[in-house]
């Protein structure tokens, strides 16, 4: 399994110590055994990309995820290369929040190669953002009360939201028409800014409308604070071979860069109709999330167009348990599934460790896909 955090510009690292690698790092910098690891039933990579993230390093830049797509097909075509006894293993994707626009493009890179070495099961993305045109619209439901959770905005600042999401639907309409940083700019900087912002400014944390966000400097979490400092140790870095000065868990530049070539808003979940013929995909959302949240998720899922759309939408919602605790719904019709996980925020291993192990071994194990 692959697995990739977002940003664009944020390491894999914070995946790989705070939510599902075989430890955490706690407030003394000190690994801590985690009983709900996915590399209990998998083997794991953890990979900082683009380049230039965490430990990555390169003397070029990356500033798009289709430029990036070329990197991850070379590196895993060099990878199973090195390592052939891998090349049988079924081998997945998973990655949350900005991997959502990353995985449908990594996966399309991967299965446009006839003759590749990279035997790709399946693709998973968490808490994506992948289709904003659809994802946008939800921002006001889920900040307004409608999502599970009370509201976090008063009744004014909810109608702002629906005063400014006319218009921020129709710059991302001609963002999705061009796909050109002309109108991918404008629209990724107006919807920010009219549908994240008003949230941010009331000190809740976008990633847990449960929660304050108690550590600005690091993401809500202090946790990449101490990941962060672990990963900076000279004899960690030794350790491991990290031929960099200093790790960061996020490198800005590459976010900027990526929102300045329009990245950020294009209609990459276009690219999931093609996949869907060839391998399934699991979109799932931890209900507490407010950036990428399910409602969005499960907006897009419902609006996204291929063969399968009628019998996808037709299908029931079903319980997901674990010891016969319920801890979400799952949808699943042809080769497309959508999951909610309750009580869970942006990083739903983080908040629902055993819950996210048990639909993992489940997914990777073939569960929901097409006999």
């Amino acid at each position: 399994v692959l697995w990739l955090n977002g940003g664009p510009g944020c390491s894999s690292m914070m995946g790989l110590f705070m939510e599902l690698g075989p430890s955490s790092v706690d407030k003394n910098g000190a690994p801590k055994f985690n009983d709900y690891s996915w590399n209990s039933n998998a083997s794991v990579i953890f990979l900082d990309q683009p380049v230039n993230v965490g430990y990555s390093y390169s003397s070029g830049s990356v500033s798009n995820t289709v430029a990036a797509s070329k990197d991850i097909y070379s590196l895993l075509t060099l990878f199973f290369e090195q390592f052939p006894e891998y090349t049988k293993q079924p081998f997945h994707i998973f990655g949350e929040s900005y991997a959502g626009h990353y995985i449908p493009v990594f996966a399309n890179e991967i299965l446009s190669h006839k003759n590749r070495n990279i035997n790709l099961q399946s693709i998973a993305i968490g808490n994506g953002l992948t289709d904003p045109y659809n994802q946008y619209s939800q921002y006001r439901p889920m900040a307004c009360g409608d999502g599970g959770y009370d509201a976090v905005l008063n009744e004014s600042e909810c109608q702002s939201l629906d005063n400014a999401l006319p218009r921020c639907q129709s710059l991302l309409q001609n963002c999705y028409n061009t796909e050109s940083a002309w109108t991918c700019v404008p629209a990724t900087i107006y919807c920010n800014n009219a549908m994240i912002g008003p949230y941010q400014r009331t000190g809740q944390n976008v990633y847990d409308v449960r929660e304050q966000c108690k550590d600005q400097e690091n993401l809500c979490y202090t946790e990449t604070a101490w990941i962060a400092k672990y990963l900076n140790q000279k004899q960690v870095m030794k350790a491991v071979g990290a031929e960099v000065n200093d790790y960061a868990s996020c490198n800005t530049d590459i976010n900027r860069n990526f929102v300045f070539q329009g990245d950020w808003g294009k209609p990459f979940h276009r690219l999931v109709p093609g996949i869907l013929e060839q391998i399934p995909v699991l979109i799932y959302a931890g209900d507490a999330d407010y950036i990428c949240n399910w409602l969005g998720n499960q907006k897009w899922a419902e609006e996204l167009e291929w063969p399968g759309q009628k019998a996808y939408k037709g299908a029931k919602m079903e319980d997901l348990l674990v010891d016969e605790k319920e801890y979400g719904k799952v949808k699943s019709s042809g080769n497309f599934t959508f999951m909610r996980i309750y009580e869970a925020g942006h990083m739903v291993p983080y908040n629902q460790p055993e819950a996210s192990l048990d639909f993992f071994n489940r997914w990777v194990g073939g569960e929901w896909w097409k006999a």
